[in-house]
């Protein structure tokens, strides 16, 4: 059971995640695009003060690029993604810590990370940042607990449980 909500959960984030603006499903052309021309949108699962766009791919079946973008002092806590993933900050700073990596990086423009498989991470930006995170799998987002436990996103995050529908 709690592997089907899983699923499900991802598959709500993909779908999430495809709202987002995207040039046309063909890329076998290539594509060009500034980031004026980008629609900002919440994505689930996520933070209030995090908004992104999918810059390329399908996150809800293979690998993807989505341009994030934090308020300053907005926290992503603790948590891992089923593929690897690789951070680009653009603009801003952002404190990302690993778990049993020591101490925690600020990453400025032009910052790198690398973030293998279920490997828990968390990321504050400092002041407000915007970076590239290309997954190369299908993206999801797992929260755990202090001791690594997974926990739900509302309690991660601080927000109200969410009522069973009926």
């Amino acid at each position: 059971m709690r592997a089907k909500s899983i699923v499900g959960v991802s598959a709500a984030i993909g779908v999430g995640l495809l709202a987002a603006p995207v040039l046309g499903d063909d890329t076998s052309n290539g594509q060009m695009r500034n980031v004026t021309d980008v629609k900002f949108e919440a994505f689930p699962r996520m933070p209030d003060c995090a908004a992104g766009a999918v810059m390329n791919g399908d996150p809800a079946k293979s690998s993807s690029m989505i341009l994030a973008k934090l308020k300053a002092g907005c926290s992503i806590p603790w948590h891992f993604h089923s593929a690897n993933e690789q951070v680009m900050m653009v603009s801003g700073s952002g404190r990302m810590e690993m778990k049993d990596m020591g101490k925690a990086t600020v990453l400025t423009a032009g910052g790198y990370s690398y973030l293998p498989s279920k490997h828990v991470h968390q990321l504050k930006c400092t002041n407000e940042c915007q970076f590239y995170v290309f997954s190369d799998a299908p993206f999801d987002i797992h929260y755990v607990d202090p001791q690594g436990k997974e926990i739900e996103p509302e309690k991660a995050l601080g927000k109200p449980a969410k009522s069973a529908e009926r």
